[in-house]
């Protein structure tokens, strides 16, 4: 490669560049992400209602896990072109299992004494699901969402290969290689690392927002 390693100037110049990048890489993390986490969440709560079903789901959001994503990418493309659906579609199934495994955990995480509390108040079966269970399962909900956020980020830079209308972070990448232009590879590459941060950070505060009551109870530990 040829040229400084950053050349700051040229960063300076493409702000607005760079600032759209963010818009789509935001775009194929949090679809991809709130998608993931309806389709989860309806299947967690099946599966700890019905055991049986359990190894099945997770069986296949496994095997759907293992799929790389140019392969996923090369099978979607013939049915929805180059399109923004191609790349959502492998970006949410990768986030299943993720989503499906911590959402289970947390609800069987609920502590007996306060299912039995829910039921001799007189709680139906959703009330008690909405007010009471789900609401104890958030830390480990929280935390298979902060994996799940962190992984998109890094696998949407594979998108690129789909064109330039939402490559994110990682159309910086594939043009620095294509050109051999060190600062647009570098660029792709340290903001990805710096939104999954970022992101991080913020779902930390979030689940301490959610859960008031976990953070008094360390607390006072």
């Amino acid at each position: 490669m040829t040229g400084p390693l950053i050349d700051w100037a040229w960063i300076g110049d493409h702000i607005d560049v760079v600032f759209a990048r963010l818009l789509q890489h935001l775009e194929l993390t949090i679809i991809p992400v709130v998608l993931g986490l309806a389709i989860s969440l309806v299947l967690a709560i099946w599966a700890v209602r019905q055991p049986r079903a359990y190894t099945p789901v997770d069986t296949l959001a496994g095997v759907l896990y293992t799929i790389p994503s140019l392969a996923a990418f090369a099978i979607l493309r013939p049915i929805f072109g180059l399109s923004l659906v191609t790349a959502i579609i492998p970006l949410t199934t990768y986030t299943l299992l993720i989503l499906f495994r911590n959402i289970v955990a947390g609800l069987h995480a609920v502590p007996p004494d306060a299912i039995e509390a829910a039921d001799g108040m007189g709680y139906t079966r959703r009330e008690r699901l909405w007010r009471v269970e789900l609401p104890l399962a958030v830390p480990l909900i929280v935390a298979g969402i902060r994996l799940a956020v962190v992984t998109t980020i890094g696998l949407a830079t594979v998108a690129s290969i789909l064109g330039d209308s939402f490559g994110g972070f990682g159309q910086f990448i594939t043009e620095g290689l294509q050109t051999f232009f060190a600062t647009k590879i570098y660029l792709g590459a340290v903001l990805s690392v710096a939104l999954a941060v970022v992101a991080d950070v913020l779902l930390v505060r979030v689940e301490h927002w959610l859960t008031p009551w976990a953070q008094a109870r360390a607390a006072r530990a």
